[in-house]
């Protein structure tokens, strides 16, 4: 099965903001609506599919949007993550394909090793932030994919200059291997770089890049 790797660069404050069961303005409300529709759109894939979750992932989004996930059941972290990703999808700048990959936990932890023994810090390894989770700011516990797909994971943009920076010093002594992947992690975390600090001397707040791992 092939996992997609997708990445985007959001302010997390405003993102995490339509999952803080609170009131939202008549803009927020126009997006809400565009999460509502991917969140359908989603779903209808999954009933083409005869697939079940045990919650659907319109009732998932309303969840998150109403501050909770405490829906039980075996597989109804699959609702909630895919909701989430609507949330995540309809917020921050356009999404990029990062790549495809048939096993890309296996793949980019044995890049972590590599990069590792080379002397790139645990702080900038892919697999680490590739995998990380949930950002911090989420008030509510969100229950995992069974399978572990989608995954989320995200870094900051103060980051990604210097893990660029960090694989570039050791590109030339890495394994053939990795080296392609690398070179294409180093120029999507430049140009992320780059167009933060335009942003930042437009008054943008974008500060964090977000990757999400389709199943």
């Amino acid at each position: 099965m092939s996992h997609v790797i997708t990445m985007k660069t959001v302010t997390l404050s405003r993102t995490l903001a339509y999952v803080q069961g609170g009131k939202v303005g008549a803009q927020q409300e126009w997006v809400l609506d565009n999460m509502r529709e991917r969140a359908r759109a989603d779903q209808l894939g999954l009933d083409e599919e005869g697939i079940d979750w045990g919650l659907t992932i319109p009732e998932a989004l309303e969840h998150l949007i109403a501050g909770r996930a405490d829906t039980v059941g075996p597989y109804v972290g699959n609702a909630y993550y895919t909701a989430l990703l609507a949330i995540i999808a309809c917020t921050g700048s356009d999404a990029l394909d990062v790549g495809v990959y048939s096993k890309p936990s296996t793949f980019f932890g044995l890049m972590d090793d590599e990069l590792r023994g080379l002397g790139v810090p645990a702080d900038l390894l892919p697999h680490d932030f590739l995998y990380a989770g949930l950002p911090e700011g989420i008030p509510f516990h969100i229950p995992s994919p069974m399978d572990g797909y989608p995954a989320i994971g995200y870094l900051p943009l103060a980051k990604a200059k210097t893990a660029a920076d960090a694989y570039t010093a050791v590109l030339d002594r890495m394994d053939d291997a990795f080296t392609y992947d690398a070179k294409l992690l180093i120029e999507l975390l430049q140009v992320e770089h780059e167009e933060w600090q335009s942003a930042l001397k437009h008054g943008h707040t974008m500060d964090t890049i977000l990757f999400w791992i389709g199943g």
